[in-house]
């Protein structure tokens, strides 16, 4: 999980080492959910691609997509953006993708302040990530705590599973949260910093302080602050505001996570079946100096998430040849599950490997929806073709992922295969 306020910068021509790219310990990373505020919301005139009308975006779906990354989900709100990565062979195992989003900003009718939510089933456990920009200065606590349960009461998504967002079983709740340090003064928090004694600002930081005293806090876990605070900077170096304002440096980007309780939902003799038992261990939290574009440092964090998959199956497989040298061999065969809910807009995409979004397709053909034949198991078969004019030119290694329209998601990928 990255969270970034990139005060209306250009992006910097780098990223991989805030996403822990090429370190050995996230290439075995399975989703990486990035939220960014303050993203300048003028639209770039360059791209050709409607889809996605912001840089930053972009450059993360570049940066990603040769780790075998697809972008599953984005949702923006002017400056406030949120996007969630998954490995694509995860891809049919994350359903029921849906976002939202809470306006805060004066008074609800400005999207520079509030909340942005992708919510999803995870192998069957459903997970909230929640980019926040809450307000700014010392004295806004108080209205920072309301302006968090307004989020928390708005966002409501569809379907019994997780209605609200501390329904889900996991949230990770971070953003640009504007806690600040209470009551010692500038000297004092930046000799702490120097000398490298910061649990001595941790106790008046205000959302620690807020998490033993706000009811709508309680079970946010947040790892120890064990970097610099993150804020304010003068921009293009590591020191802190020499300007005339003089900010006191904060820990105003932060990243927490939620498990829900486990009373909900006790099974027989007071056990939760240990089917649902889910547990999240935090692996890394740190800030990113190397990065001087804003006044903020970017903050990642790393967790291991455990817990027993429910879904071992995809709601769609698809058979293929190992390769396709001759266009008649472009032949996909694929299987629904029982409980799969087709439309007649289904499509198959053909995707390059290293494709950046399910609509990020070579070309594609739609999924019949003639009844084909039966096949076993009672389960539904059909077969499509791929024309030639449909076909590369050039040789490749390509995926076919089934695109499934009611879901708005793809729900069944092949292994990569030769064209």
């Amino acid at each position: 999980v990255v969270t970034w306020n990139v005060g209306t910068a250009m992006p910097p021509n780098d990223v991989t080492s805030l996403l822990h790219l090429n370190t050995g310990e996230t290439n075995d990373a399975d989703m990486i959910a990035i939220g960014l505020q303050e993203v300048n919301s003028k639209i770039n005139k360059r791209l050709k691609d409607a889809l996605f009308t912001d840089q930053w975006s972009e450059l993360f779906m570049d940066v990603l997509s040769p780790f075998h990354f697809v972008l599953v989900s984005t949702v923006r709100m002017q400056g406030v953006i949120l996007l969630v990565f998954a490995k694509y062979y995860h891809l049919p195992f994350l359903q029921d993708i849906q976002t939202d989003c809470t306006r805060t900003g004066l008074g609800g009718y400005w999207g520079n302040k509030g909340g942005v939510s992708v919510r999803l089933s995870v192998f069957g456990h459903m997970i909230c990530f929640l980019n926040c920009h809450l307000p700014a200065h010392l004295e806004k606590a108080e209205q920072r705590k309301e302006d968090f349960a307004t989020i928390l009461h708005m966002q409501q998504f569809d379907g019994h599973a997780a209605s609200g967002i501390l329904d889900h079983d996991l949230v990770f709740w971070f953003g640009d949260l504007n806690f600040r340090i209470e009551s010692l003064d500038i000297r004092f928090v930046k000799y702490a910093i120097d000398s490298n004694i910061l649990s001595q600002l941790w106790e008046k930081d205000q959302l620690n302080i807020a998490k033993s005293t706000w009811p709508v806090l309680s079970g946010f876990q947040e790892g120890p602050l064990n970097f610099p605070p993150t804020f304010k900077f003068d921009v293009g170096t590591n020191k802190y505001d020499s300007s005339a304002k003089k900010r006191k440096p904060a820990w105003t980007d932060r990243i927490l996570w939620k498990i829900k309780s486990p009373s909900a939902g006790l099974g027989a003799g007071g056990r939760r079946p240990s089917r649902s038992i889910l547990s999240v261990s935090q692996l890394c939290y740190c800030s990113h100096m190397e990065y001087t574009v804003s006044d903020h440092k970017p903050v990642a964090a790393i967790f291991a998430v455990q817990f027993v998959s429910k879904a071992d199956k995809p709601l769609v497989e698809i058979y293929v040849a190992d390769e396709w040298s001759r266009p008649e061999q472009a032949v996909v065969r694929y299987k629904m599950a029982a409980g799969f809910h087709r439309s007649s807009w289904d499509w198959i995409g053909l995707y390059r490997v290293g494709f950046r979004h399910p609509k990020d397709y070579m070309s594609y053909v739609w999924a019949r929806s003639d009844d084909g034949e039966r096949c076993l198991e009672k389960q539904l078969c059909a077969q499509v073709m791929f024309s030639e004019e449909a076909l590369p030119k050039g040789k490749g290694e390509y995926i076919l992922g089934y695109y499934s329209n009611t879901s708005s998601s793809i729900a069944g990928v092949t292994e990569p295969f030769q064209v």
